[in-house]
């Protein structure tokens, strides 16, 4: 590492947050029991970094501690309609639900996808979905409505596919594998990852030794895995997510603030959430809406005093995030560091808890 401090809010570009990571250390399936992953720990103040096996968190947390967990469920939106005038299959993936019976979807190949054209979806003598294509919108992403929504989640659940990120090629086995173990709110098009290391007996093992838990939700879209484009990473247009703040979880951290204790927040969104409120409020306070708050080095942390999270792509928003928060030098050495010690990248990859 360099003796030379880096003055951060200079970390305009995105080719400064590039790291070299082979292939064949992208993680292509979950590893078994969940709570077996690798974790590295990063001290910030001490500079240290320590290897474990994630069921260790538990003796890098403090009774007193909170953990905050963005309790989102992930759609199996990825659906595959047959065009009823064509035969011609087409791939959607629903994004968001517009009204109750209408939604955003992202479809390929959008040429055999116009408007007009209806699709059913799933087999036409038991389990099945019609839906018409209503609207393009300007970015190519479709508005499509169902006729028939009864039942619809259920039917949902049985035809669809788990909308997991391009980097995955292999076919998950197990649905519930992309899922947290605390998942509740449906509504998100990709899982909130960090929480895929947690088990029950892990989760109760934290709650008996003093360290409480809150949940937020907030709904992870699929511009989560969109690159960043532009060489200026200040010109980084951030998609917006929907999240929840409920009262329980703000006066539980504000009450963890008070006594002198930490907030840590496991995975980005639960971040995201907590510090977005801050900026809207200056405190933090039950709320529900819309954010696109990009963190990346130079932001001042409000409230947050530690992070969980997975190791995210070169060059994304995510790896800015955590470069804001543990330090843009510790972060890349962190990140060399974990590919020359065979760590397990993105989604069902292993974990890094920063304190």
């Amino acid at each position: 590492m360099s003796n030379t401090t880096i003055n951060e809010t200079t970390l305009t570009k995105k080719s400064q947050f590039y790291y070299d990571l082979p292939e064949s250390l992208i993680a292509q399936k979950p590893i078994e029991p969940r709570d077996s992953s690798r974790l590295m720990i990063l001290n910030k103040d001490s500079d240290t970094i320590l290897h474990k096996k994630f069921y260790d968190i538990i003796d890098f947390l403090n009774p007193g501690d909170c953990l905050i967990l963005n309790n989102s469920k992930v759609l199996p939106a990825r659906i595959f309609g047959k065009n009823v005038q064509t035969e011609y299959i087409v791939e959607f993936l629903l994004l968001r639900q517009r009204e109750k019976d209408v939604w955003e979807t992202l479809v390929k190949p959008g040429k055999k996808a116009k408007i007009g054209f209806e699709f059913i979806f799933g087999d036409e003598k038991t389990d099945f979905l019609k839906a018409k294509i209503t609207d393009i919108l300007p970015d190519g992403n479709r508005l499509i409505k169902f006729e028939d929504t009864l039942n619809f989640f259920d039917k949902l659940d049985r035809i669809g596919q788990m909308p997991l990120p391009p980097y995955i090629k292999e076919k998950l086995k197990d649905k519930s594998r992309y899922q947290t173990v605390y998942a509740k709110d449906l509504g998100s098009a990709a899982a909130p990852t960090a929480g895929l290391h947690f088990t029950p007996e892990l989760l109760q093992k934290i709650k008996d030794k003093g360290i409480n838990i809150g949940f937020v939700t907030l709904h992870v879209g699929l511009g989560t895995f969109r690159p960043v484009k532009e060489d200026d990473i200040s010109n980084h247009k951030m998609h917006s997510e929907y999240f929840v703040m409920p009262k329980e979880t703000a006066e539980l951290i504000n009450s963890t603030k008070k006594l002198g204790k930490r907030v840590i927040s496991v995975g980005t969104t639960s971040c995201r959430v907590i510090e977005s409120i801050f900026q809207k409020l200056g405190k933090i306070d039950e709320y529900e809406g819309e954010t696109d708050i990009f963190i990346r080095p130079g932001y001042k942390f409000g409230v947050m005093d530690g992070l969980i999270t997975n190791f995210h792509l070169p060059e994304s928003t995510l790896i800015m995030l955590v470069s804001a928060f543990a330090g843009y030098e510790k972060t890349m050495n962190a990140y060399n560091l974990a590919v020359s010690e065979k760590y397990r990248f993105f989604s069902f990859g292993d974990a890094m808890m920063i304190v």
